[in-house]
């Protein structure tokens, strides 16, 4: 449960002033990285994860480009982006700037490179532990500030960078010189290095422009260069300060996003309070920590743009002591790789550009679970029977042309188009190495070609499975175990459905989560039906009615006993997806304490995408599905995208009064039971499988009840039994 603590005596004060009015008695998520002006195209993360002090610190080097609005401004950009200036200004509540006079020291390491590893360690930051400059525990980080933007050079006011940030202790922020690195006059339009200042700003925001720019061909000498100018040494510390919610930077005398350093680094630490990593012990009773889903996402991780519009690709080196394994969401199986006796490091990246929310780490005592026999995991290979979806074997498939910002995708790469099963691995506590042999990993390859069959392309070139601590509420899989293959598969097909719909398609707005959950939970039936290959149609029919019942009383028990303003999924109706000027949001309802605890996005997204399937017909609302994925792929969606693209897939469907408003009158923008799933009925009522288990559960019933009366005549003589 997140709790935001107020301090009573401070108010809001009343001259916030922007188009997304940000109210921090309410319960609503700030997004406040003014993405208008600067947007983040790539991190570079250097870690060292410490069980001791439960803390991850080291340093994160930002690259960027101006923003849109900035750049469409042209010549009145400097007037436009002023205005937005002024906003943020507005809008924070923070410490005056300062410079931070803490001795950290930068220099540059040795290096070896596995899939471009680094694997050198930078000097550590010091600081003294009870230093002012981490995060104030203020009222909001919204209210009004004059400190934060300072007026010079005759009454003009510098550039303010804002980033997403809370529970992190910022250390000291930085100007990264690449133009120091080797190499690096391949960026430039000159070959001179050297000259005036101002002269050398330019040219360093040159070379970052031209690097975040290369063709998607060209990733892999990208990847290198980012990783060169991320160990640059620094070239000016930069003026920072920190609020609740953000984290405010500025150099002295820059006054627009075009001359603000487009690569920055950070040095920070986490705290171990921070919310959004969890510290705890795996089922093993060894220590672990890992993101956990948290509703403020990886602010607490590291500082960044929060706002989804903010897609960017990241690589990360995180370096922990032997006998840990560190996974994370990256293309390349990692390998550790020996600092020093008792020190490992692990590399991940990722080329595919996502909102930050969608970076993960794990790091624990985990062991990878394999086939004891290379004649069991071969079995288990060519007892997968792979379909290639229609949409995959039709001769025009390679002529689609991505709609997505350009990045190495496998969507345009005829191998990956065919790889009904990507390479995957099985991570778990030691106590549970037996149980994940037994049932999940014959699961994988099953579940995986179910979703090929039924969506195409994998989008990512291979998975991870961890089972994590019972405790973690968002996508633990320990708890299943214990229920056989069935929870298994089920749980699994579910994670697997969200690299298509919450990885690779995500939502332009966050308030919209039923685009992510709403249809994990509609595929995972799809996929988990295709995947039992053993079982006969009206078996499948029997399981998909009966786990429709259960959904149907988890709505309606959850419709009953929570807030009806928890229970619209499109809380902000016609405002869904729009920003303010300087790019700052507001994530309605996110930190409502009881959110999280709620399944209406899921549920109620099910029985929608339900009653479209029914009404269109499973297989045109599947070939739907597979074009939508096509061209959406890599991009972020609103309702309407998808909605509008299936009603003109079957026009006929308009002339009955299925339209986007109606659907989103009916279903998306109202609280409460829709009325379509009213006026539907309970057809689960008539299913074999339901009326059987529904027998049985009445039998237990009954059952449970006499021996409760019996058992008040012998209270005393029972009492024991009935313990045991």
């Amino acid at each position: 449960m997140v709790i935001l603590e107020m301090h009573e005596k401070q108010q809001l004060k009343q001259d916030v002033n922007m188009e997304t009015q940000l109210d921090p008695l309410k319960d609503d998520l700030p997004l406040m990285a003014n993405t208008s002006c600067m947007l983040v195209k790539h991190y570079v993360l250097d870690l060292d994860v410490d069980f001791k002090r439960n803390v991850i610190e080291g340093s994160i080097v930002l690259f960027f480009e101006t923003g849109s609005q900035y750049r469409k401004a042209s010549s009145t950009g400097k007037e436009s982006c002023q205005s937005q200036f002024d906003e943020t200004c507005k809008m924070r509540a923070s410490e005056p700037c300062h410079i931070p006079m803490i001795n950290v020291s930068i220099c540059s390491s040795k290096t070896e490179y596995n899939d471009f590893a680094v694997t050198g360690k930078e000097e550590e930051a010091t600081s003294d532990e009870n230093s002012n400059h981490s995060n104030n525990e203020q009222a909001s980080g919204i209210s009004s500030s004059k400190d934060c933007c300072d007026i010079e050079n005759h009454g003009n006011k510098d550039f303010l960078l804002v980033l997403d940030c809370c529970d992190l202790s910022v250390l000291k922020v930085e100007e990264v010189d690449v133009a120091a690195v080797s190499g690096i006059e391949k960026f430039t339009r000159s070959a001179k290095l050297t000259g005036v200042s101002k002269e050398l700003e330019n040219l360093r925001n040159q070379i970052v422009h031209e690097l975040v720019t290369l063709p998607a061909d060209r990733w892999k000498e990208q990847l290198y260069y980012f990783t060169h100018c991320s160990q640059a040494p620094g070239c000016g510390e930069l003026l920072f300060s920190t609020g609740t919610w953000s984290l405010e930077i500025r150099k002295s005398g820059i006054q627009t996003p075009a001359d603000f350093p487009h690569a920055i680094r950070i040095w920070y630490k986490t705290k171990p309070e921070g919310r959004s990593v969890t510290w705890t012990t795996d089922q093993s009773g060894r220590p672990c920590v890992y993101t956990m889903g948290s509703p403020i996402n990886n602010r607490a991780l590291f500082p960044c743009q929060e706002p989804p519009i903010a897609l960017s690709t990241w690589q990360a080196s995180v370096r922990t002591a032997a006998g840990f394994v560190v996974l994370m969401s990256g293309e390349n199986s990692a390998e550790p790789v020996q600092l020093q006796e008792g020190i490992l490091s692990w590399y991940y990246y990722v080329s595919m550009p996502m909102p930050a929310s969608t970076f993960t780490i794990a790091v624990g005592c985990w062991q990878e679970v394999k086939q004891k026999s290379f004649k069991q995991a071969a079995a288990i290979e060519t007892n997968i029977e792979c379909s290639l979806p229609s949409c995959q074997t039709d001769s025009r498939w390679h002529e689609e042309i991505c709609g997505h910002v350009e990045y190495p995708c496998r969507f345009q790469n005829p191998a990956a188009r065919l790889q009904a099963v990507i390479p995957y691995r099985v991570f778990a506590p030691c106590c549970l190495m037996e149980s994940c042999e037994e049932h999940l990993l014959q699961l994988i390859p099953q579940c995986l070609s179910a979703a090929y069959a039924t969506l195409g392309t994998h989008p990512f070139s291979r998975l991870d499975v961890l089972i994590v601590p019972s405790n973690f509420s968002s996508l633990g899989m320990a708890s299943v175990l214990s229920g056989g293959s069935h929870l298994c598969g089920t749980r699994l097909c579910h994670e697997i459905a969200h690299a298509w719909f919450g990885l690779a398609i995500g939502a332009r707005d966050w308030t919209e989560e039923w685009i992510s959950e709403g249809f994990a939970t509609f595929l995972e039936d799809i996929f988990w039906a295709r995947a039992q290959q053993q079982l006969s149609h009206d078996e499948i029919k029997g399981q998909q009615e009966l786990k429709a019942l259960l959904r149907w009383r988890r709505l309606r028990d959850e419709v009953q006993n929570s807030e009806e303003e928890l229970q619209v999924l499109r809380p902000k109706k016609e405002s869904t997806g729009e920003l303010s000027e300087s790019g700052a949001s507001v994530v309605k309802y996110g930190l409502k304490a009881e959110k999280i605890f709620m399944q209406v996005h899921y549920l109620k997204g099910y029985f929608l995408l339900r009653s479209l399937a029914r009404t269109i017909g499973e297989v045109s609302y599947l070939a739907s599905l597979r074009k939508f994925v096509v061209k959406f792929h890599g991009q972020l969606v609103l309702s309407q995208d998808f909605l509008s693209m299936l009603l003109e897939d079957i026009p006929k469907q308009k002339k009955s009064g299925l339209t986007v408003e109606s659907i989103f009158q009916n279903w998306l923008d109202t609280s409460g039971i829709p009325k379509p799933l009213l006026e539907e009925g309970e057809t689960w009522k008539e299913c074999q499988l339901v009326q059987q288990v529904s027998g049985e559960v009445t039998k237990w019933i009954q059952a449970n009840r006499r021996i409760r009366k019996s058992s008040k005549k012998k209270m005393k003589l029972d009492e024991v039994v009935f313990q045991q």
